[in-house]
């Protein structure tokens, strides 16, 4: 777009503009200018002198400008909220949202070098937060070297978390007073902690990526990122407490069917998850499977799949018996996980079903 298309799809004439005296308009009330002043700062790139110099909220008006037209997204910088306002005394659950930042993947060799958590109430009829965010964010030192790796992807290096440490009194007693923990990957998020701090194994947790159906809520990808994207925000990922921040605006917004992320989250909490374990799956059959969203467990040498429900689970089975097993005898092992057990690194009880 030229300088000239700008001006004019800004409301302004650029001849006018390079030549006021030219034109001579009469005078105009300042919401009227407004289009002027604007147009001139897209066009020129200037910034003003200091907030008295220029017409307030320039670049909001440019932004709203742009939103109206169907060839431009407008995404804005997401700003933390400390107070959602609107507690009257309603029916609340209290709800954290975690995320940590650690040396690396595997939680019985790695550590964590952050940690955020934002406490906040949840009304239980509309599933939105209400009142002040509590939030808890700590630096731990894991007593060698940062990889080079997570520093390049975390900002986070050795001079930051030295000397630092979790306060284990001030977490459990936000961890104590909860009624559900969510992350965001909290299978990987909760080994972490509950290696660190175990009071995190005495509260039910949920997880934002897999206890949503992303893709049937009409999304394109389940990362955070591109979540808090298509709401219109973007924001420096991979620091603890902006990533708690976006989690928590994005799970504040209604999904397809009208209802928050954290109302269906609440809800799942209370439901039974599944590991299934397609034991004795035959070989031939393993790109069915992959295809299928089975994941390979190298140590077991088995294909597993998690099922968020009995309703799933029959499904499940039946589907199994039709394209894997066919005509042969099989079962397959179960893991019931509740709340207190699902996406942690504990077992859940374990039977066999026949399929």
């Amino acid at each position: 777009m030229s300088k000239k298309d700008q001006m004019s799809f800004f409301g302004f004439d650029a001849e006018s503009a390079a030549n006021p005296a030219k034109s001579n308009p009469p005078p105009k009330s300042e919401s009227a200018e407004l289009p002027l002043a604007v147009a001139s700062l897209a066009a020129s790139g200037a910034q003003p002198a200091s907030s008295t110099e220029a017409l307030p909220n320039v670049h909001e008006t440019m932004a709203q400008t742009l939103a109206q037209h169907p060839d431009f997204r407008v995404l804005r910088r997401l700003q933390p909220v400390a107070d959602y306002g609107g507690l009257h005394g309603q029916p609340t659950q209290r709800v954290i949202v975690l995320d940590t930042e650690t040396t690396g993947l595997d939680s019985k060799s790695e550590s964590i070098i952050e940690l955020a958590m934002l406490s906040v109430l949840v009304d239980a009829a509309t599933g939105l937060p209400v009142g002040p965010v509590t939030v808890y964010e700590s630096f731990e030192d894991p007593g060698r070297p940062i990889p080079p790796q997570i520093t390049e992807i975390t900002g986070i290096d050795d001079s930051m978390v030295q000397g630092q440490r979790i306060d284990d009194a001030a977490v459990a007693a936000l961890v104590q007073a909860a009624d559900l923990i969510v992350a965001h990957n909290a299978g990987f998020d909760r080994p972490f902690v509950e290696a660190r701090l175990p009071v995190f194994a005495t509260k039910p947790w949920n997880c934002s990526f897999m206890g949503i159906d992303w893709k049937k809520e009409g999304s394109g990808s389940a990362k955070l990122e591109f979540l808090a994207s298509e709401r219109g925000w973007f924001y420096d990922a991979h620091r603890a407490q902006v990533d708690c921040h976006a989690l928590l605006q994005v799970l504040a917004s209604p999904l397809a069917g009208g209802q928050t992320g954290l109302s269906r989250l609440l809800a799942g909490a209370g439901q039974t998850r599944y590991k299934l374990r397609a034991t004795g799956a035959p070989f031939e059959s393993k790109d069915k499977l992959k295809a299928r969203g089975y994941r390979w467990d190298g140590e077991g040498r088995v294909w597993w799949c998690s099922l968020a429900s009995d309703a799933l689970l029959d499904a499940e089975c039946a589907w199994l018996r039709a394209e894997v097993y066919g005509s042969r005898s099989a079962q397959v092992q179960l893991e019931a996980q509740s709340g207190l057990v699902q996406f942690s690194s504990r077992s859940g009880l374990l039977s066999e079903r026949a399929v």
